[in-house]
């Protein structure tokens, strides 16, 4: 049965400390790495293994492609495979569970700069995991936004279960595990499921209602693509996106029937058995197209180990030491000394950093990874408010880009270097281009609102903002509606100009929603996050507006800066977050010698005489 394509791609366009020099075994078992068109396997089970995980993965990608209609299918985060002989190997990189190793077939480790897949290739089938969220992956270099968890989990699983031979790939093969879990552990209601978030106790712990959310959503969408209803699909979630409709509502007008209906015949489906899955042909050169393999030294696998443990919150320190007893024995190491770099870069110990990143350069300049990093090292050093630092900054980017044109984050970060530097309109073009290969990155396109804002160009940063101010990432909503606040405001103020009519900001504008206090990690957050980040909810409050004279601008502590503002016969201390992104009027760029000037300020009052400023005019 041929793939219902075509309503894919409608639906979708909507919608312990190791020592690691001994992983060369004792009994001379080598390390290899097997490189084919879009992956790099690193394994020490040998080359004919090797290359086998390496057609899995090249098949699932093309299969993904050709039921997507995709005609580039590409993640936006460089992924390294890892494939271990057996168990034992694999619990060295396995995540900690009351400091023991949990037991797993396979695991995909995330991360903004690099992404690992891990696979123990002694057990029978370690791919389902590995290839559920590889799914999520691919996923998030075609959709456009995040959907509901049931959705995604259910569709990463349909995926996972990917059978491939020689002449055809059968996809969306059922889950027996599914099947037994539904059938022991008994069903939710559908209405439910779909209101499941990711923030929901089902969804975040552990044990049979979290199983029962995972094998009933498997079959929801089972049921959708067996009975053709992705396009209902998409309406429902337009009804509950876009227009606001309750969940109940939403299933009623969408699937055409009631909550309860639907919980009937998803039972009536679930216990008879009926799910289909759908033969794709195999490319027929698939499997030998493109593919080399070499060894790797000891200290080249350790290093690649090393930086599977420095992407783990459990084994961070440990491979500082695994990098350093790396450069012990090979001190021109160029991986070594890129991880050892981006360890202490992490650590802000950036006089060590520079100097391993520049060390590793000199010994391996093709790295796309160290000019990246090189990049990120002097946006912590000055940020891009330091323009003497800009015109190598964009050079490291750029030579980043031309190594690796699918890495997104090193377009999001030339966006911005750009546009300070000037160039406002190749900084947009590749703020889009980042977008353009992460669609759902939400941090891509808040970036961008920043980008239309410094550009004057507020009717496109207002409805990028309204969409990410309804974000289920608290902290995204969150500094998009302060943002949204300033672009409301600048709209005003340049619609106030071209009539040259009075303006006073009247009533709150700023909408206060609470940070995300669960962020696991805050030093992997991208460094160039828009300056709308560095506000705080106890900065938060209606927005109020002054006019007064300014007497003069302290700017002892770049970025930011102080107006000592004086309006009838109060003093007042109005700070500016970051001069280079202050919502100007009257001016074309930020001057700490102002001084006399009489001026109109939007700003939220912080204390007694202060406040912080929202938009600031020179008149």
């Amino acid at each position: 049965m041929k793939p219902r394509s075509i309503c894919f791609k409608l639906c979708f366009s909507l919608l312990a400390a190791v020592n690691l020099t001994q992983m060369v075994r004792a009994d001379g078992q080598q390390w290899v790495e097997v490189r084919s068109p879009h992956f790099s396997v690193a394994t020490d089970a040998g080359e004919k293994r090797g290359r086998e995980v390496a057609v899995r993965f090249e098949q699932m990608r093309a299969v993904f492609a050709a039921v997507m209609t995709k005609a580039n299918v590409n993640i936006p985060v460089p992924l390294q495979i890892v494939a271990f002989r057996n168990t034992k190997e694999l619990r060295q990189v396995a995540p900690l569970w009351h400091g023991k190793p949990t037991e797993m077939a396979g695991l995909f480790q995330g991360g903004e700069d690099r992404s690992f897949i891990m696979l123990d290739l002694s057990v029978d089938n370690p791919w389902s995991v590995v290839f559920h969220e590889y799914a999520h992956q691919l996923m998030n270099g075609i959709l456009t936004r995040s959907l509901d968890p049931w959705f995604e989990e259910g569709f990463a699983e349909y995926f996972s279960t990917i059978e491939v031979d020689n002449k055809q790939a059968r996809v969306g093969k059922p889950s027996s595990r599914a099947y037994l879990e539904l059938r022991q552990e008994g069903m939710m209601k559908v209405a439910d499921l779909f209101k499941v978030r990711q923030n929901s106790q089902t969804y975040n712990e552990t044990g049979d209602r979290r199983s029962v959310f995972y094998a009933e959503s498997n079959m929801v969408v089972h049921y959708i693509y067996d009975h053709n209803l992705l396009l209902n699909t998409t309406i429902y979630f337009d009804l509950i996106y876009n227009k606001k409709v309750p969940v109940e509502d939403a299933i009623q007008q969408a699937f055409g029937m009631s909550p309860v209906q639907f919980d009937k015949v998803l039972r009536q489906y679930v216990a008879g058995g009926e799910s289909k899955y759908y033969a794709v042909p195999t490319p027929p050169d698939i499997a030998t197209r493109g593919y080399t393999a070499a060894p790797l030294s000891a200290a080249d696998s350790s290093a690649i180990l090393a930086d599977i443990h420095l992407h783990s919150r459990d084994y961070r320190e440990q491979a500082i030491a695994e990098f350093q007893e790396i450069l012990n024995s090979d001190p021109n190491n160029a991986a070594a000394l890129r991880g050892l770099g981006y360890a202490y870069l992490r650590k802000r110990q950036f006089t060590e950093a520079a100097d391993y990143f520049h060390r590793a350069v000199q010994l391996n300049s093709q790295d796309p990874r160290v000019h990246y990093y090189s990049a990120m090292l002097m946006t912590h050093q000055g940020g891009f408010a330091d323009r003497s630092k800009l015109p190598e900054m964009i050079k490291e980017l750029e030579t980043a880009i031309a190594l690796d044109p699918t890495f997104a984050d090193p377009y999001s970060m030339l966006g911005f270097a750009q546009s300070f530097n000037g160039d406002m309109a190749k900084g947009l073009a590749n703020m889009q281009k980042a977008i353009s290969l992460s669609p759902r990155n939400e941090s891509y396109q808040l970036n961008l609102a920043q980008l239309y804002m410094n550009d004057r160009k507020p009717d496109q940063a207002v409805p990028l903002l309204q969409m990410l101010a309804r974000s289920s990432n608290s902290s995204i909503a969150f500094h998009a509606n302060q943002a949204l606040a300033s672009a409301q405001m600048m709209k005003q103020m340049l619609e106030r100009n071209a009539r040259n009519a009075p303006f006073e900001a009247s009533g709150p504008a700023h909408v206060r929603v609470a940070p995300n206090d669960d962020d696991e990690d805050d030093d992997d957050a991208t460094p160039d996050q828009p300056p709308a980040s560095t506000t705080t909810p106890s900065n938060a409050g209606p927005v109020k507006f002054m006019k007064g004279i300014l007497t003069s601008v302290d700017c002892s502590a770049p970025p930011s800066a102080i107006l000592n503002v004086v309006s009838g016969s109060k003093s007042w201390k109005i700070k500016v977050a970051d001069t280079n992104h202050a919502v100007l009027l009257g001016a074309d760029s930020f001057s700490c010698s102002w001084s006399k000037r009489r001026v109109a300020l939007n700003y939220v009052e912080t204390g007694a005489g202060e406040g912080r400023a929202i938009s600031v005019e020179l008149q």
